[in-house]
């Protein structure tokens, strides 16, 4: 194995060890499973599936998006809109600064270091064509993996509340991750109409 793909493969691993502390569990095929160990690898596995040819530092950032993110629960912060705010930049701040460390823990070059900080900063998301992927990404894995627990979780919602939620989601993404969201994911039979119209619908 060259060195360049060992230092990759080692970072990811470090990322990895890190979200496997994580004290909340997803049960995933009968098991149960570090929540953000489970999300990391779903990022990570649909990055491959919608952008196979993406950069190195888009693999990482995908990777690390949540490490360690229960260290810096919600309720630290107000139950507000700029509370949710703060509480929103801390996150990315502190995600960049763990991260950054194992890279440069791996020797990786500034320049990477600062990709990866911008990606998990979401900076210039409608002008830097990874950040668009990555965020494509990010709805994409919600769509398949928790949407149904969403619906459920508030199964109080009418159908119109569900589509303008996601309509949120789905102005962030591109034309691609659009398209996407109705061909490369699978989603329950019974969610596919209300996905259709939060995205197709003007």
């Amino acid at each position: 194995m060259n060195t360049d793909l060992t230092r990759f493969h080692n970072t990811i691993a470090s990322f990895d060890a890190l979200n496997a502390q994580d004290p909340h569990l997803q049960t995933v095929n009968g098991v149960a499973q570090p929540k953000e160990l489970v999300y990391a690898q779903r990022l990570s596995e649909m990055l491959l599936r919608y952008a196979p040819n993406a950069s190195e530092a888009l693999k990482l950032a995908a990777r690390c998006q949540h490490i360690q993110r229960w260290k810096i629960p919600r309720s630290e912060y107000p139950m507000t809109k700029p509370g949710y705010m703060q509480w929103r930049t801390k996150l990315k701040n502190f995600h960049a600064e763990v991260a950054g460390e194992i890279l440069i823990e791996n020797g990786y070059d500034e320049n990477t270091i600062q990709k990866v900080s911008a990606l998990l900063k979401k900076e210039n998301l409608h002008s830097d064509a990874e950040m668009q992927t990555l965020e494509d990404v990010i709805v994409l894995a919600f769509l398949e993996h928790d949407l149904e627990a969403f619906v459920q979780k508030y199964s109080d919602y009418t159908e119109d509340k569900f589509i303008t939620i996601l309509r949120k989601s789905y102005l962030k993404m591109s034309e691609k991750g659009r398209a996407a969201a109705l061909t490369l994911i699978t989603l329950p039979a019974h969610l596919l109409p209300v996905v259709q119209k939060a995205i197709t619908e003007d």
